[in-house]
């Protein structure tokens, strides 16, 4: 187990949904995290001085991670301003779903750039500061339609399979390292992104699931912050919170 106090976390997506529950999470255990959002300003500084007040340390950092010099320069902002970088947390991702034969090339391109390409864009630019660190941890927050598929999510179930190998491949690079690479494999969660799924449909896929209700934030959450504190001998590996849907 190591002190998470005094750390330093880049939670990507960092101000909304599940990676909300991340940022607070992590700055509840005196984490000073630097929560990177795209197109979320007024979420983003409404959490960080939300945490502040709360005598928490937050930071802020607009970039679009897909873009290689954007996350780059997210990196470059979190060292420059808390002189190193402990736990990088992939968190940000989009969906576009269609059938497939109604997917266009755009829509396959954004959801890979965005949920998969920027993992490498992040992973490679952190990588130098991150093997600094006693207890560095990369966590990529994937899904369990990387594991299972979904209807109507080529695009999406690609990208975060794609994190699973990317994942499993880099915890070998690092084993002989301090850095331990996992992915978390979240099931439906309460977020505004499975909201939009109809009501009729979530419906059907509650009735699914093992423990007959969605999952929360926060158990995520929790998931992210055990790998961090006591996962030294945790690495390669899929933690599935997920109600039993996938086993």
């Amino acid at each position: 187990m190591i002190q998470l106090e005094g750390r330093v976390a880049i939670v990507t997506g960092g101000a909304k949904g599940i990676g909300e529950s991340i940022t607070a999470a992590l700055a509840h255990e005196g984490v000073k995290v630097v929560i990177n959002y795209n197109s979320s300003a007024q979420a983003a500084e409404e959490l960080v001085a939300k945490l502040a007040a709360e005598g928490y340390e937050a930071y802020a950092v607009q970039a679009d991670v897909s873009v290689p010099e954007d996350a780059k320069r997210l990196v470059e902002e979190t060292v420059q301003r808390f002189g190193k970088v402990d736990f990088l947390i992939n968190n940000a991702g989009i969906t576009r779903d269609r059938s497939f034969k109604k997917l266009s090339r755009e829509d396959w391109d954004k959801v890979i750039d965005v949920n998969l390409s920027s993992v490498y864009n992040t992973a490679s630019a952190v990588l130098p500061y991150i093997l600094e660190s006693e207890g560095g941890r990369i966590i990529n927050i994937s899904s369990i339609i990387g594991q299972a598929g979904g209807f109507g999510q080529t695009n999406y179930s690609a990208a975060k399979a794609g994190m699973i190998g990317f994942t499993k491949s880099l915890a070998l690079e690092l084993a002989k390292t301090n850095v331990t690479v996992n992915a978390i494999c979240p099931g439906f969660i309460n977020t505004e992104m499975v909201a939009e799924i109809p009501a009729n449909v979530l419906d059907g896929i509650v009735a699914k699931i093992p423990k007959k209700r969605l999952g929360s934030p926060d158990e995520i959450a929790r998931g992210v912050l055990y790998l961090c504190r006591d996962g030294a001998y945790i690495t390669g590996q899929q933690l599935n919170i997920n109600g039993g849907l996938y086993m």
